[in-house]
């Protein structure tokens, strides 16, 4: 092989790997056929999508009934008698909803513990989700693969339960309804539970589990699903993000383990008006069917017993293929690698190969690199989000032209890299260069093998890169065909990283992909270092990175159905009698500024209403609006008494308008015990004291205008303090406020409550009307009226 036209096969190959990797990561050009009724149809599966996501079909609307009807029916087409959980749950959060659960079994022969299928059948609120991935995918997927279980007759010992979950998006309620009240939850022994958090790219499996995850490894493997992805450390990292799902329900309150699976791509269509069946990729779909159709043949047959474990494993997949070993393996092999690492450098010093300043010599272009790459793409983000404000509107963080952002960014890491190399070699490096990226990759992977042993798996490509170093030594040759062969373990193991983390995370951990570009151009230095003009390389690589940042600028604007988010609520204060706009929004639109004008006011005393937002949005801009004939709700003290130091109320808010959601705040000062909403109590709630953050007592999301009652005990000495938010989600449709309709481009922001017109009033006692006013003064002389509930509430404030 001729050196000059080396660097250009080593390029082309490692872009092969690359894509080879990517490919087969997941179905790719799946059938538009419906196939043989003996297989999982990605067809059939998308029809169920389609019925299902038709429409928003939120907790409290008319389609979440309909919905709801339809996946009773489609059960029961494929023989199985299904059942309805109702009842009203409140979560740790707050959260308070009547969830509407779905459930069916399939009787096994010889059950001892069950499998329970479980994906949620609500979609998001607030932002007019038609919740097509999330989760319509994930009840397609069950609905599809069990209608082919059933076609087959597999045979099958353990008992399957299909549980469609309801109010997910409102906190979890039904699965934890399910758990704390189905006796049918106590037989459960694993849980495989669908999800998502984007609409396309690989399904990613992550485990639950309160114990070790040895046992559910091993189980997994044999399972033998097509197309695994995952590995552990991207569950160490989900365990440190508010991101839970249905399974966490299972996993702390009914230490019931599983499996999650979900695909986080094209984040930006989460929880938004573009979550439909357009947006929702069919190879992604098809990639649930691939895990779901091996693993329910296999677990319903399999002892669910066997995942119990106390050990835990590290794992990961390449493709077709899932690797496991025990957590204890990840400091031995640490460890050896930094002995064999100073064996060989010692060595290399005795044979006279390298030297001791040579070395040094070599932490120079791998520490700049590092730097440099970081710097620029961390202050570079920074920098874009200024040029281009309208990013800042997606508060996922992820933008339509995110992934030009990571090849943009990426590539620049590259041209760092080639460019600090060449500064410090004329042709070709010398082997003591590759001294300090190995020790630096050592270095990490022993802290990890002490904070983070999931990650434990990413010393496997420092050994193939120790294997190239112990090759150079002993023959004093570089085999270039050798070294790029080595090289495959870091490209299929760590590559992905570099563009997961971003779309996981979100752009502003971008400057993170930068850093591990160029650890791992170092892991490979023994090919590039061989590259000979190493400056046209890294110029060729700038001009790449100018392309693809060219690409994100004229792909930097919004269109149909790459669309702006916005956000706008009417928000009638009863108790000043007066209405505003507000809104959420930094960036006004010629939609926005029709109701808020050109100059809106800044908004302060709103933001003391501490609305959840899973993204901590607060109002930015209010401005005065027209006050409309709404009809406020109906507040009533059913009892208000004082025993001791404590006094007893029992308040109930009924609803004169329909409605969808009730806010209930208090003073912080305000300790509140026994609490009771509808009935229940917080689910963990371990203590009289209502553990709250802040002024949040209860959010209450409405179903059937059913009215809220909240008992509870506060100290005799406390100042009854708190305050209402009434909402309802018809903003757009309502005909008294006669709204100009969205354009095209445009879409409700989501995790925030929005088109909605909200009632904010004060809980108090509605003053008496005086006796003589209703009786006459004649019968007031020989009767004496029984006080009435409010009048005793009166005197007691």
């Amino acid at each position: 092989m001729k050196k000059t036209y080396f660097p250009l096969i080593a390029i082309l190959f490692i872009s092969f790997c690359l894509g080879l990797l990517f490919f087969t990561m997941m179905p790719q050009m799946t059938s538009d056929d419906e196939g043989t009724l003996t297989e999982f149809s990605t067809k059939r599966a998308l029809n169920h999508v389609a019925e299902i996501s038709n429409k928003p079909h939120y907790v409290g609307s008319q389609n979440h009934v309909i919905v709801a009807t339809y996946l009773q029916r489609e059960l029961q087409q494929l023989g199985l008698e299904t059942s309805i959980q109702e009842g009203y749950t409140l979560s740790d959060w707050g959260n308070l909803v009547k969830s509407k659960n779905i459930l069916a079994r399939i009787k096994g022969t010889n059950s001892s513990k069950a499998l329970l299928l479980l994906s949620h059948y609500d979609s998001a609120p607030h932002s007019y989700s038609p919740g097509a991935s999330d989760a319509g995918s994930g009840v397609a997927t069950i609905l599809e693969s069990v209608r082919a279980f059933i076609y087959n007759k597999t045979a099958h010992k353990n008992d399957i339960i299909i549980l469609f979950s309801d109010a997910e998006e409102l906190g979890l309620n039904g699965a934890a309804l399910f758990v704390s009240k189905h006796q049918w939850a106590k037989e459960v022994g694993l849980v495989l539970n669908f999800e998502a958090r984007g609409s396309s790219g690989p399904s990613y499996m992550l485990m639950e589990t309160n114990g070790g995850n040895a046992g559910l490894v091993q189980e997994f493997a044999a399972a033998n699903a097509t197309f695994p992805v995952s590995n552990s450390l991207m569950y160490s990292i989900y365990k440190m993000l508010p991101n839970d799902t249905d399974l966490t329900v299972f996993r702390e309150q009914g230490n019931i383990k599983g499996y999650n699976f979900a695909f986080i791509d094209d984040h930006y269509n989460y929880h938004t008006a573009q979550d439909d069946l357009n947006h929702l990729d069919k190879n992604t779909l098809a990639h649930q069917g691939s895990y779901l159709m091996p693993l329910l043949k296999y677990f319903s047959n399999t002892d669910l017993s066997k995942t119990e474990a106390s050990e835990d494993y590290v794992y990961f997949t390449i493709p077709y293929t899932f690797i496991s070993y025990p957590f204890s393996w990840v400091l031995v092999m640490a460890a050896a690698a930094l002995l064999l690492f100073i064996f060989l450098v010692v060595l290399a010093i005795a044979k006279k190969i390298i030297t001791i300043q040579d070395i040094l010599k070599g932490f120079i272009p791998l520490l700049l690199s590092i730097t440099i790459a970081g710097l620029i793409t961390f202050i570079g983000w920074k920098a874009l989000l200024v040029f281009y404000p309208q990013y800042n509107d997606l508060l996922n963080g992820f933008t339509y032209n995110g992934h030009e952002y990571i090849a943009a960014f990426v590539l620049l890491s590259i041209a760092i890299s080639f460019a600090a190399y060449q500064r410090f070699s004329i042709n070709k490096l010398s082997i003591s260069h590759y001294v300090a990226p190995l020790f630096i990759w050592i270095v990490i992977n022993g802290l990890l093998a002490f904070s983070l042993q999931g990650a434990g798996f990413l010393i496997i490509p420092v050994y193939f890169g120790l294997i190239v170093f112990g090759v150079f030594i002993v023959t004093q040759q570089s085999f270039k065909v050798l070294n790029l062969i080595l090289s495959i373990p870091a490209l299929i193991i760590i590559v992905p990283f570099i563009q997961m983390f971003p779309i996981g995370l979100g752009l502003k951990v971008l400057f993170g992909s930068a850093i591990l570009t160029v650890l791992t151009f170092t892991l490979l230095l023994p090919v590039f270092g061989a590259f000979a003009k190493k400056g046209m390389w890294a110029l060729l690589f700038l001009i790449l990175s100018i392309g693809f940042f060219t690409k994100a600028h004229l792909d930097s604007g919004y269109e149909f159905g790459k669309a702006k988010s916005n956000s706008l609520l009417y928000i009638y204060d009863a108790d000043a009698d007066k209405a505003t706009w507000a809104t959420y929004d930094t960036n006004l639109d010629n939609w926005t500024k029709t109701y808020l004008g050109e100059n809106p006011k800044e908004v302060t005393a709103l933001n003391a209403i501490p609305l959840f937002s899973k993204y901590n949005s607060g109002f930015t801009y209010l401005v005065e609006a027209p006050k409309k004939e709404l009809v406020k709700p109906t507040i009533e003290f059913l009892e208000n008494r004082t025993a001791g130091n404590q006094r007893y109320l029992k308040i109930r808010i009924s609803p004169n308008r329909n409605v969808n959601r009730y806010d209930i705040f208090a003073n912080n000062k305000m300790a509140i015990y026994n609490f009771k909403a509808n009935g229940v109590t917080t689910l963990n709630q371990k203590s009289a004291l209502l553990k709250r953050k802040g002024k949040k007592i209860v959010s209450y999301y409405v179903v059937e205008n059913a009215p809220l009652e909240m008992e509870f005990r506060i100290n005799s000495s406390s100042i009854l303090d708190m305050e209402l938010l009434e909402s309802s989600f018809d903003l757009m449709t309502n005909p008294i406020f006669k709204m100009q309709k969205r354009e095209n481009w445009m879409m409700p922001t989501p995790f925030v409550l929005n088109d909605a017109v909200v009632i904010k009033q004060k809980i108090k006692p509605s003053p008496v009307v005086a006796v003589d006013t209703l009786i006459p003064i004649i019968t007031k002389r020989y009767f004496k009226p029984k006080k009435t509930v409010v009048e005793d509430s009166l005197q007691m404030n």
